[in-house]
């Protein structure tokens, strides 16, 4: 089923949120935001990803993208697919205290789903939006630092370390680009 948020332009900046089913809190834990991370750095590096912004909050991930090659929903389902594996392999082999509840949510939410076989982990979709004007953009940008402040994990949203607001505020160019709009 569509929701209108899809992307037909492939090689244009949008808004994406990728969402764990059942809002599960999984990114609670360093591991598993560190494979956000890693997997954000590959795919700029190697799927040709521009990365304008993020945030990686409890449970769902706010980036600001474009893709060089014109690919976007490619890199997307590529990004969700190996950070779903990788989550998953994390849960199995190492110590996670909700093992079997997290692994039940995603078998539940795999069985309501026929192109799942086993587990799902993120939802399906990425709620994405099409920025074409810098206020629209500034106004994303602005929500995808606030998150943690708005959820009272920081003061301020530089001080979040799974943000880019911390290099946008320090004017330090971390592994994404520093550009407040692009052409």
């Amino acid at each position: 089923m569509s929701t209108g948020y899809q992307i037909y332009n492939q090689d244009a900046l949008h808004y994406l949120t990728f969402t764990i089913v059942d809002w599960v809190d999984i990114f609670t834990r360093k591991n598993y935001r560190d494979i956000i991370i890693d997997s954000l750095k590959y795919c700029i590096n190697k799927k040709g990803l521009d990365v304008y912004g993020f945030v990686i909050m409890s449970n769902h991930v706010h980036i600001i993208a474009r893709s060089r090659t014109g690919n976007l929903s490619d890199t997307v389902r590529d990004f969700k697919k190996y950070t779903a594996n990788s989550i998953l392999e994390l849960i199995k082999t190492e110590p996670e205290s909700r093992r079997e509840w997290i692994l039940h949510r995603f078998e539940w939410n795999a069985g309501r789903h026929q192109r799942n076989s086993t587990y799902l982990v993120w939802m399906h979709g990425s709620h994405a939006e099409e920025i074409t004007t810098q206020p629209f953009f500034q106004q994303k940008l602005d929500y995808i630092h606030m998150n943690p402040v708005v959820a009272g994990w920081v003061e301020r949203e530089e001080d979040y370390l799974y943000s880019s607001a911390k290099a946008l505020y320090n004017n330090v160019e971390t592994f994404f680009p520093l550009c407040l709009w692009y052409d």
